[in-house]
């Protein structure tokens, strides 16, 4: 169905499902048992999915379905006969991250809508045409990608366009989180991330001191506030976006109904007349009041700073109810004096000064002395509370009785709540069946007829009000009688029974007819030609001698790692220190690691804003001088820039979340010629990826890994009043942590695009294993280096120099004294676990 603007709701389960559908939404997306980015929502077994896309589809609501994880060569086999059922079932559209994913679909479900979920950090226009070229009919925009950029990337391509309006905010790109699988085991890439963003950390210097504890600033330093774009509406439908998404499978159905009746009503308000545009106050108090971290509008409309953080609170803070007057401690009677409404059975939240919070749900007040069942504001109330208070202490609304009884009227009334209107014509003739014809506001008919042939009426001829009495009783059907047309010819007779099966028939009828336009033929059922590829490719091992490689942002650095052994240099792409690294300087690299009979790689920036293309492509365009081994990229927009400008060998990353061989295939036949595989691969991952990989492997085996990549930065936001438009840049001028509840320290960089990188506080360590990567026959392996110093990349890169050399015969693992070259501040990363 083509609607002007979509309204695009979440759904975690069935009660959220009806939420959506009969609030407001165009569409909704939702996730089966398998391969959801939220593994932890109730989601839908095959009936439950067959059954959701059946209730949507019935009322013109399309259903996208995410498989956007990341997946694991082993579970390719079920996941095509999920795609297959998922294409059979009718759902309108997949969402999708793994290019693994992409290449089976495109082989066993061609014909299924691809959507490009936001796991795959999309946020230029180069990287929403390739997949335009690719087939992919919509792409979900990073959060980070500002209003203007929506607007240019709208105007500029032929795919639909979606962004999230509403929600919880990821404070790191979306698709390049490993903080949670480092941490806890729990990978964001697999649909099941722990939220430590949600967790209390400490901004420290170099001798661990508080660089903060006598600002005013919060511990929840990483905690992003909620997005709201209300008020937004009117640009971002103007912008060129089709789709308006909503965040929250996580979420109660109340929360879903709430927000999409809210925003429906809003988009619906703007169509209307954009000049009469408005927002009711109390709009904009209901979405606060359902659930909020405080809101922000993200970087649509630049960066805020401070102000996008929820930092003295990661949950739901609710609304700002008013203040205590007093406490009584022999009696524990508070005084609270009113901003908003207060009613039996809410729930409110008292900050206190000292001593953390104080929640108590409502069950008795008094407003001068006599117990009510409400109060209004300016009202003084007094309520009894399990703990002590202070005079002035803020209280909180965090849970409102009547909008949430407002709330489920959208989904537990057991009837529809927005019916499709329908006309309905009934003619009875004597000696003929009773003929029942409905006709919807869609344009869509249903016809009934009953086997009983009308007789003579004895006593009681039908009446207009007779039948109307029966066609009436729609009942839980979505149909509404609008007008009744009664073609009754004498005095005929026909039992209430059949003209009720006459009315059944008509809307069974009518309801395959609504549905007709979903149906799809059944698949041919073949076996998918990747997976056969997969079944026959060698099992032999591939041993061999793995290069070395050494990623650094400086020349220093690349000097002292071509001094002490490395093969490969990887210089470039996003600094460590904040400077810009120049084509002078990549130069300089190009003819050092000539000097030195080695190769090169160029990296590129993670992550390559629009405003940073112009300068991207002058950078490659330089680079035709003196062009190197390689280049190293980040996303899909890179493969396409650097194949226009430079005749080189292209290799796919890590943050390209490489996990399995149909990512490999895939981005062979996009022209790359090797891969980094992700670090969220364990050893048994590793080595069946190798044995079969069409394209050489490298693995990253020592340094401080990136957890995070974000356009926020701590540093700027709460030391360097970037909210005021000019940031001080304190991170040139100190080194700076998180430290988190368990004293764990994880260091900040800002590179020179003025994003921050959060790292591993542990170092990702090697040494005792270097030989098992050339037994399973990776072709290179890495030294993440750009957080070391010279000294320390010499130390390192001689090291693994030698065990590649030595293998299990080195002196180091042979005698067992590993440690005397290993700290406690070392991990073995996911070789040895794995994620969930």
């Amino acid at each position: 169905m083509k609607v002007l603007i979509e309204l695009l709701a979440p759904v975690g389960s069935q009660d959220a499902l009806v939420a959506a559908v009969e609030s407001g939404a165009n569409a909704i997306y939702l996730a089966g048992r398998m391969f959801g980015a939220r593994a932890y929502a109730d989601n839908f077994d095959e009936a439950g999915l067959r059954d959701a896309i059946r209730f949507a589809h019935m009322r013109n609501v399309l259903i996208n379905v995410t498989v956007n994880t990341m997946v694991d060569d082993q579970e390719f086999k079920e996941l095509a006969q999920y795609l297959r059922f998922l294409y059979e079932a009718g759902a309108d559209a997949i969402l999708v991250q793994d290019l693994g994913v992409v290449k089976l679909a495109r082989e066993i479900i061609p014909n299924m809508p691809l959507h490009a979920s936001t796991q795959m950090t999309v946020h230029n226009l180069e990287g929403v045409r390739v997949l335009q070229d690719l087939g992919f009919t919509r792409v979900v925009l990073a959060r980070e990608v500002s209003m203007e950029d929506i607007r240019y990337i709208c105007a500029n391509s032929e795919i639909e366009i979606e962004v999230f309006i509403h929600g919880a905010l990821c404070v790191c790109y979306s698709g390049q989180c490993l903080m949670s699988s480092i941490i806890g085991g729990r990978s964001g890439n697999r649909g099941r991330c722990a939220q430590p963003c949600r967790l209390p950390y400490t901004l420290v210097d170099s001798e661990g001191n508080d660089v903060l504890e006598n600002a005013d600033a919060g511990n929840y330093l990483l905690s992003p506030r909620d997005m709201n774009t209300l008020d937004l509406l009117p640009e971002l439908i103007e912008a060129g976006v089709t789709s308006l998404k909503i965040e929250g499978r996580m979420k109660r159905p109340e929360y879903v109904a709430t927000v999409v009746d809210t925003y429906r009503r809003g988009i619906d308000s703007y169509l209307l007349s954009k000049a009469d545009f408005t927002i009711a106050e109390n709009d904009q108090k209901n979405l606060a009041q359902i659930f909020n971290r405080d809101f922000t509008s993200a970087y649509l409309k630049g960066k805020p700073g401070r102000f996008m953080m929820s930092d003295r609170r990661p949950n739901n803070r609710g609304v700002l109810l008013g203040r205590v007057l007093s406490y009584k401690a022999a009696t524990q009677e508070v005084i609270i004096k009113l901003n908003e409404e207060l009613h039996i059975n809410d729930i409110v939240d008292f900050w206190v000064k000292v001593g953390g919070r104080v929640n108590a749900t409502i069950r008795s007040m008094l407003v001068n002395g006599v117990s009510v069942l409400q109060a209004a504001p300016n009202d003084e109330v007094t309520i009894v509370i399990p703990s002590a208070v202070r005079d002035h202490d803020r209280v909180f609304k965090v849970f409102d009785a009547q909008m949430m009884e407002r709330a489920r009227a959208f989904f537990n009334t057991g009837a529809p709540v927005r019916r499709i209107m329908a006309d309905i014509k009934v003619s009875s003739e004597i000696g003929k069946p009773f003929v029942v014809e409905i006709k919807d506001q869609d344009g869509y008919i249903g016809v009934g007829k009953t086997d009983f042939i009308a007789e003579q009426a004895r006593k009681r001829p039908l009446t207009e009000e007779g039948i109307r009495k029966q066609i009436e009783r729609l009942g839980t059907t979505v149909f509404s009688l609008e007008n009744l047309t009664c073609e009754i010819t004498g005095d005929v007779m026909v039992p209430i029974s059949e003209i009720n099966e006459a009315r059944r028939r008509a809307v069974e009828m009518i309801e395959r007819a609504r549905l007709e336009k979903f149906t799809r033929l059944p698949l041919e059922i073949v076996e998918a030609a990747p997976l056969k590829k997969q079944v026959k490719m060698s099992r032999q091992s591939r041993m061999t001698k793995p290069e070395l490689l050494v990623s650094v942002d400086t020349l220093a650095k690349a000097k002292n790692a071509l001094e002490h052994g490395a093969d490969w240099i990887l210089f470039g792409g996003e600094s460590y220190n904040h400077e810009v690294i120049s084509v002078k300087q990549y130069r300089q690299a190009y003819d050092m690691v000539r000097s030195y009979h080695k190769k090169i790689s160029f990296n590129t920036p993670r992550i390559l804003k629009q405003w940073q293309v112009k300068s991207f492509n002058k950078l490659l365009q330089a680079f035709q001088e003196f062009i190197p081994d390689e280049i190293c990229v980040h996303n899909l927009s890179q493969i396409r820039m650097v194949k226009a400008k430079v005749d080189t060998k292209i290799h796919a990353d890590f943050s390209m979340n490489v996990y399995n061989n149909l990512s490999i295939e895939f981005l062979k036949e996009l022209g790359v010629s090797g891969v980094t595989l992700s670090p969220e691969c364990n050893f048994a991952q590793v080595e069946s990826i190798v044995r079969r990989s069409v394209l050489p492997t490298e693995c990253i085996v020592h340094g401080n890994l990136e957890l995070m990549v974000s356009e926020y930065c701590a540093m700027g936001s709460f030391l360097g009043d970037l909210d005021k438009g000019t940031c001080t840049q304190p991170c040139t001028k100190a080194q700076y942590w998180f430290k988190d509840r368990k004293n764990e320290k994880f260091p900040l960089v800002t590179d020179q695009f003025c994003r921050m990188h959060v790292l591993n506080g542990k170092e990702l360590s090697m040494y005792p294993h270097v030989h098992k990567f050339g037994q399973i026959g990776v072709n290179r392996i890495r030294i993440e280096a750009k957080y070391f110093d010279v000294k320390r990349i010499a130390v390192v890169t001689n090291l693994y120099k030698e065990f590649l050399a030595l293998g299990e015969d080195h002196p180091l693992i042979a005698d067992d004294k590993i440690k005397t070259i290993e700290n406690d501040q070392i991990t073995r990363g996911h070789y040895f676990r794995g994620v969930l």
